[in-house]
Order: C-alpha cells, then structure tokens, then sequence
C-alpha cells in the first residue's frame, strides 16, 4: 500500500479545524493556477488560430507550391511552360498531393473614370479551384471558365471595388503596358475579401485565355502550376519531392518562399505564445509553493508524529509532493473547463473582434487542438510539481521532538 498517497488523500479531503488558515489560501491558490492555465490555453488557441488564418489567406491566393521557370525573373511578366508537363500525371496520382491547377500573371492598370489603379491579372482555368474564394464573396458570383470559348469575365476585390466605384455587374477597362499598349473590357461577376490589404489590392481574378492572348502564347503555353497539398506539415519534404521530379528547366517554390515576410512574421508569434506561458506557470507554481507552505506549516504536529514513527523524510516530503500535485490538477480542471468554453463560444458566435485593417482579420480566430491541450497540461503539470520539491525540504529541518513541542 502507498501510505504517503493515502495520507495525502486524507489531508486534500480534510475538513479539520486546523485547516482554518490553510483553507482560504488553499482555494486563492486553486484561482491562481485555473485562471494562470486558463490564459495559457486562450493563448495557444488564439495564436495557433492567428497563424492558420492568416497562412491560409495566403495559400488562398498561390497554394502551397509555385512551378514555374527557372529564371531571375521576379515580375509578374513570366517565361511560358507547356502545360502538358510528363510529371503532372505523377502529381495527380501521388496521396501528398490535394489538387494542381495552372496559372498565369500580368501586370496592367484599372482605368474607371477619373480613378487608376494598379493590378496583377492573374489567369486561371477551368482546373482552377473556388473553395476559397467562394467563400470570401461579398457580393455577385464566381464566374466559369470553358477552355474553348474565353471569357471576359473576372472577380476583383472589396478593397478595390470601393477605390474604383464599381460593383458587381459593372464592365472595366485594363490596361497594359506592352509593346505595343493593348487593352481589355472585363466583366465583373463578382467581389470577393479576404482581409489581407496586401493581396487583395493587387489581385483580379480572370480567364487566363486572356493573358495567353495578350503575351501571344499558344494555349498549351502557361505561366507555371500551383499545388496543394493535404499536410501544411510536409511542405518543405512535398516540395523537394517535386523539385526533383520537374526538370532542369523548372523551379518548385514553396509559399514560404515566395512570402518569406508573411511567414517569418508569423513564426514571430510563437516567442510570444512561449513568454505568455512561462509566465502563467510560473505565477501558478508561486501561487502553489506559498499555498504548500501553508500546509507543511499547519502539519507540523504530523510531521513529527510520522518522523517519530520512524517515517523518512523522503517519503514525508512525497506526501505533500501529492498534496501539490492534487491541488494544481483541480486548478488545471477548472482552467481546461473555462478555456474550452471560451474556445468553443468564440469559435461559434465570434463574440469578440478585431479590427481588420490592422489585424487581417474581423474577429479573434481560435484554434482547439487536443494534442496542443494534452502536451500543455503535462508539461505544465510537470513543472509545477516540480517546482514544488523546493518548498518540501523545510520538512528535512524539522526535528520530531520540535514538532511536537511546537504543535
């Protein structure tokens, strides 16, 4: 049988007079540690929520993996690759990949009357997949692409549907800048908005028979393919997969580093996620060890009795090393409870919100992750059990015949 489990048992469940002081400061410390783990799991959530949101914003706009040619050209005015590439049959058919679809960009400018702005057309096809932008309209529809009949339709952003004063329906004039200038009348079925000022000021969406046209490229000639893959997780070991398989003359770029800014910025929340949770768990353990204190104080008398009885040190100190560890597994329950509420109402009903224009975003995202929640309570627990042999080696200067003199 553990006795020093029992004993502790009976300590925790104890409803003895001269728990009077001890009590109170026992349930302040309980407070302590569910409020310090509440705020480690919204933490987590929320910055795991942040990250994911935004990451997938901007594989919305160019998937997770760009093929295109390998050149140093960084504008938006690509070199053609055939679409008819002998390694897409290996793409399309490998359990890592979700869907490929080609693509192509140029640059051009918007002219509505007395306004101007800026562009980036970029090109899809038939092959090209809406479920995210089909998601993000605010107002008309997507549009459909047939291969054999081009179509002058196209979707713009919120942002730039304001700027420009146009709407869905409404027909616009794109310029571009080439030799020699030509120019095109689109179609606008639809307003789309992410959020993402960056993107969604630059990007119109359009037949990409037009950009074949306006570069005088055949139609089995595009910009390059974007991929999606089924694991964000594999996406450096998935491109280089890729990589090896396209060909000499072809680059496989993942959205990492075609957005390096975006991405590093992102992983910038992680230190912030880290000094949030060091700080709660030490707060907790504090909390804990004054509570412990309070209890070794109180228990005197008992520790002398079980030292008389002949009864180590060690294993007197692992009774209260129990007690702490039940007393900090209430606090976690409660903190896991409220946390999780949180999470769940926030996810649901979106109660609190941001301001987009600063924040990409028009509400606190979260994101509930059970294997995020099980690691933070072991470690967490870990820790501050840990913490808690310090405050148990003043049983080790406690004399038997001190204690019960003292009691």
């Amino acid at each position: 049988m553990n006795y020093e489990l029992f004993i502790a048992q009976r300590i925790a469940f104890s409803k003895e007079k001269d728990t009077v002081i001890s009590r109170p400061i026992i349930k302040i410390a309980l407070v302590g540690v569910a409020l310090g783990f509440t705020v480690m799991i919204i933490a987590i959530a929320i910055v795991t929520g942040f990250k994911k949101e935004i990451r997938d914003k901007v594989i919305g706009f160019g998937s997770h993996i760009q093929i295109s040619n390998f050149d140093e050209n960084n504008s938006y005015e690509t070199n053609p690759v055939n679409r008819n590439q002998p390694f897409l049959t290996i793409l399309k058919n490998d359990v890592d990949i979700k869907h490929v679809q080609v693509f192509a960009t140029k640059a051009g400018i918007i002219k509505a009357k007395d306004e101007i702005e800026g562009v980036v057309a970029k090109g899809i096809g038939s092959d090209f997949d809406w479920n995210y932008f089909s998601t993000r309209l605010i107002e008309g529809k997507i549009f459909l692409i047939n291969d054999s009949i081009r179509s002058n339709d196209v979707i713009i952003s919120g942002n730039l549907s304001r700027k420009l004063n146009l709407h869905a329906g409404d027909d616009m004039i794109m310029h571009f800048i080439q030799q020699p200038p030509r120019a095109r009348k689109f179609h606008i079925t639809g307003i789309y908005e992410t959020g993402l000022e960056e993107f969604d000021n630059l990007y119109i969406f359009c037949d990409i028979a037009q950009i074949q046209k306006l570069n005088d490229w055949s139609p089995e000639q595009v910009g390059g393919f974007e991929i999606s893959i089924n694991d964000f997780l594999r996406l450096d070991e998935v491109s280089e997969k890729i990589y090896n398989i396209s060909g000499s003359d072809l680059n496989a770029r993942t959205i990492r580093d075609i957005y390096p800014q975006i991405f590093d910025w992102l992983g910038l929340q992680n230190i912030n996620a880290i000094i949030i949770i060091t700080l709660m768990i030490v707060v907790s353990g504090m909390n804990m060890i004054s509570a412990l204190l309070i209890i070794i104080l109180e228990r005197i008398k008992l520790i002398g009795t079980l030292k008389a009885m002949g009864c180590i040190s060690f294993s007197i100190r692992k009774i209260f090393i129990y007690l702490a560890a039940y007393l900090i597994g209430r606090g976690m329950l409660w903190g896991n409870l409220v946390g999780i509420t949180f999470i769940f109402i926030q996810k649901q009903f979106g109660i609190f919100h941001l301001d987009q224009q600063s924040y990409y975003l028009s509400y606190v995202p979260v994101n509930f992750s059970l294997t995020h929640l099980l690691l933070l309570n072991a470690g967490s627990l870990i820790v501050c059990v840990l913490m808690m042999i310090l405050p148990t080696m003043v049983i080790t200067r406690i004399s038997p015949l001190t204690a019960i003199r003292y009691s």
